[in-house]
């Protein structure tokens, strides 16, 4: 009987636990998903919104090429994107892999502090240190490097730059969390064995923080995406991404329905990149763990 009941306590302990958590999940991801869903299927009303009815054409009209064209510049960008943000972080993570404890928490927090102020302060911050007249084009012309300020805001090399800051962090994190559990007996019997530094790196190094790689592009591209209010501030008008049109859809042509059939397709790329993420070795644990 004693045994029953512990069981019993056990298992409604468990699904405690679990409701709240499936409840959020339903309300907050799940019915959205579905409403998304549907609405796509649905028609563009006379004044905005959506009408009753059963129609494919909204996914007929993404077959347009200015927004094929769309959503190819916009893979192209995450993908650049995704590549400078690697580059960066790789070096700067192994670096910080190698200091003392303390130090180690000095870089982190120096990297997380950011996300302690607004994202749009900290993006108004960089037109403002980008802009024509901004600290980078005045140093610039100041040291006779430069004649005229260089176009850095309001086109795409902005929006990547907005991006690159953005997003940064989010390559950082999963890369520090695989290069810090790398096993450095296995570099010292490489040094010991003669193997030259390049040759460490490519054949133990490279190998062993694939899952860091892989969770830390799959962290950036995906969301590089989404983040219309970045490419708005920092890309301006002539920058026009997936996030943008989507956004454009809803709210300034008011056609919800090509919105939410945009937003699907978005969410189909997001599922392919995540299967494509697990079949190359990856674990779900590597993203939701960090």
């Amino acid at each position: 009987m004693k045994n029953k009941s512990k069981k019993r306590k056990s298992a409604m302990a468990k699904y405690c636990m679990i409701t709240p958590i499936s409840l959020w999940m339903y309300l907050l991801v799940a019915i959205p998903f579905i409403y998304i869903i549907v609405i796509s299927f649905m028609n563009k009303g006379t004044y905005g919104g959506v009408t009753p009815g059963f129609t494919v054409n909204n996914y007929l009209s993404i077959l347009n090429p200015l927004y094929i064209y769309t959503f190819l510049k916009s893979i192209g960008m995450s993908v650049a994107v995704t590549f400078i943000c690697l580059v960066i972080a790789y070096p700067f993570t192994y670096f910080i892999a190698k200091k003392t404890p303390i130090q180690k928490t000095v870089f982190m927090s120096m990297v997380m502090v950011p996300f302690c102020v607004s994202m749009i302060i900290r993006l108004f911050l960089w037109v403002n240190i980008l802009r024509s007249e901004g600290i980078i084009n005045n140093f610039l012309i100041s040291l006779g490097l430069i004649k005229e300020p260089l176009k850095l805001v309001y086109n795409p090399v902005g929006a990547m730059i907005g991006l690159i800051y953005m997003l940064l962090p989010f390559m950082i994190l999963p890369l520090y969390s695989s290069i810090e559990k790398l096993d450095k007996s296995l570099l010292e019997a490489a040094n010991d064995l003669g193997a030259k530094p390049v040759k460490s790196f490519l054949k133990i190094t490279l190998p062993l923080t694939k899952p860091g790689i892989f969770a830390g592009c799959v962290m950036v591209f995906i969301p590089s995406m989404g983040l219309y209010f970045v490419t708005d501030l920092m890309g301006g008008s002539k920058t026009l991404v997936i996030g943008n049109l989507i956004k454009n859809q809803f709210i300034t042509a008011r056609n919800w329905p090509l919105g939410a059939a945009m937003s699907v397709i978005l969410m189909l790329i997001t599922l392919a990149l995540l299967k494509g993420y697990q079949k190359a070795g990856g674990s779900m644990d590597d993203l939701s763990g960090i």
